[in-house]
């Protein structure tokens, strides 16, 4: 078996791969198109309760992972293939984007550092050069989570996994944008009716009215990305309105 390869270190091996079996990623994950394999850090404990955190330095509650044993089972899984990235997830990471995920899918694999409790002694960090991912402003009881949906934002981006691949260029984030509107069948439902123009058969016309809509959305639900989306464009931020003058309907 060869390709993409993650592994996960973790207190709890068993929570992979958990969904990442199934759907897309489990097909993947069956044909070979990329590796996963989950490292109990209770396994580089060295006395008989497994112990893997303790007290926090200084007081306070909860208790902190030691830095011997995450780097025990890092090194372990720094040894077992190519360079990889090193990461922890954790909330006071960079948040992960689109662009990150594509840059790690293009690469041989992640090491996944998942933490616990109060998080990782910060000595470990500095040690062995983890990067810090976070996947938004809020926090989990574990990393085992953020390690899935990033595994799963990777593995989708694999060459044969996803069957069109023209579907994953025009998906949020990857044009800087948010995605516009999809329809089906029926025509109308609830007095609700597709927009004529996806009915028109002019695929000019509906590549520009979703490119509209596109704009539309990302300017009013995330006015960070339509920011940035102007500065990469133009130098500079939008104008705060569109011009639709084909009066797409």
């Amino acid at each position: 078996m060869s390709g993409w390869h993650a592994t996960v270190l973790t207190i709890y091996p068993g929570m992979f791969p958990g969904p990442l079996a199934l759907a897309l990623a489990g097909r993947a994950l069956d044909a070979g198109l990329w590796m996963l394999d989950a490292l109990d850090m209770r396994d580089f404990a060295t006395d008989r309760h497994r112990t893997v955190d303790d007290t926090p330095a200084g007081g306070g509650p909860g208790m902190v992972m030691k830095a011997d044993i995450v780097a025990a089972a890092l090194d372990k899984a720094v040894a077992s293939g190519p360079e990889r990235p090193r990461i922890l997830l954790s909330p006071r990471g960079k948040p992960l984007s689109q662009a990150r995920i594509r840059s790690l899918s293009e690469g041989p694999g992640a090491i996944l550092v998942c933490g616990r409790f109060e998080g990782v002694d910060e000595r470990v960090i500095e040690a062995r050069g983890l990067e810090e991912v976070s996947l938004g402003d809020f926090v989990l009881s574990g990393g085992e989570i953020a390690a899935i949906a990033l595994i799963d934002a990777c593995v989708r981006l694999l060459p044969g996994v996803m069957g069109a691949e023209a579907s994953a260029t025009e998906e949020s984030f990857e044009q800087g944008l948010l995605e516009y509107p999809h329809y089906t069948r029926p025509q109308v439902w609830e007095d609700r009716a597709i927009p004529d123009v996806l009915l028109s058969g002019d695929h000019g016309r509906v590549a520009r009215w979703r490119h509209a809509e596109a704009e539309r959305i990302t300017r009013e639900r995330r006015p960070d990305l339509w920011a940035q989306y102007g500065a990469d464009q133009y130098g500079a931020e939008k104008p705060a309105s569109i011009d639709n003058s084909e009066g797409f309907k």
